[in-house]
């Protein structure tokens, strides 16, 4: 014989009770989860992926300038720098780079600067004042 199962009051079409409410609860969980933790979580990754392109531009961009500078001193100075000054372009380039370098670390590091506001005129420079 098959067990007995109760019915419910509803019948089959209808509501389908605490299981359906858990259910639901539990679906909203998900999406609410989903909207407020992973969203962003992609957005971030977004963000962080066009940065690490835009960084890598810019140093191949800053490395080919540098490259560029290193062919100007060496092609159109002439005899100026062979010879035993042969280093000189080489050395210049170089401290170019340490100060790009330098000045970027330092500007990240800085934080980001202050708003210009204007500054109020002092009482004392009013004209026409008793």
């Amino acid at each position: 014989m098959a067990p007995f199962r109760a019915r419910s009051d509803k019948g089959s079409k209808g509501g389908g009770g605490v299981r359906r409410a858990g259910d639901e609860a539990f679906r909203l969980t998900l999406d609410y989860l989903k909207q407020e933790a992973l969203d962003p979580l992609k957005g971030l990754g977004r963000f962080l992926a066009w940065g690490l392109a835009g960084s890598l531009a810019i140093a191949v961009g800053i490395l080919l300038v540098l490259v560029g500078i290193l062919r100007i001193l060496q092609s159109e100075t002439g005899t100026a720098l062979t010879g035993d000054w042969s280093w000189v372009p080489y050395f210049s380039v170089s401290l170019l780079g340490v100060g790009v370098a330098v000045v970027a670390a330092w500007r990240i590091t800085a934080g980001p600067g202050r708003a210009k506001v204007p500054r109020r005129p002092s009482s004392d420079s009013r004209e026409g004042s008793i």
